[in-house]
């Protein structure tokens, strides 16, 4: 989240066509390595798909959308600025900074439209912690 604006900002990615769930709006990451905890991962996915200079997050917090057999964890973490942000490579077509309370109006990614009204609760708890 970018806390350096009027109001807190996320970064939404929209994924190539080819990539699952193409079109649709999204997080930036993806799976795991098997050396990887979560926050590893995260920042590793943030700065190959776009362009995140990770030594400037703040990791805040870890949402996890827990479906039984696997689990779809979110990073929550607070840059001040935009951390190098682009689109840096094929799997984005193109990356924004969005105001939080306009995440909805986009056209989400549907693992992030079920899970976005929990997510940004946690999301803006951060900003008090």
């Amino acid at each position: 989240m970018r806390t350096d604006l009027d109001a807190p900002h996320v970064l939404l990615q929209l994924r190539a066509a080819w990539t699952h769930g193409g079109g649709t709006w999204a997080l930036p990451g993806g799976a795991l390595d098997s050396h990887e905890d979560a926050v590893a991962a995260a920042k590793r996915e943030a700065e190959e798909e776009a362009g995140i200079i990770a030594h400037m997050l703040e990791v805040r917090a870890i949402f996890s959308d827990d479906h039984g057999p696997w689990r779809y964890d979110t990073v929550i973490a607070h840059t001040h600025g935009d951390s190098g942000a682009f689109a840096a490579n094929a799997e984005s077509d193109d990356l924004r900074w969005v105001h939080i309370d306009e995440v909805h109006e986009f056209d989400l990614h549907p693992g992030l439209r079920s899970s976005w009204t929990e997510l940004s609760r946690h999301v803006h708890l951060t900003l008090n912690s």
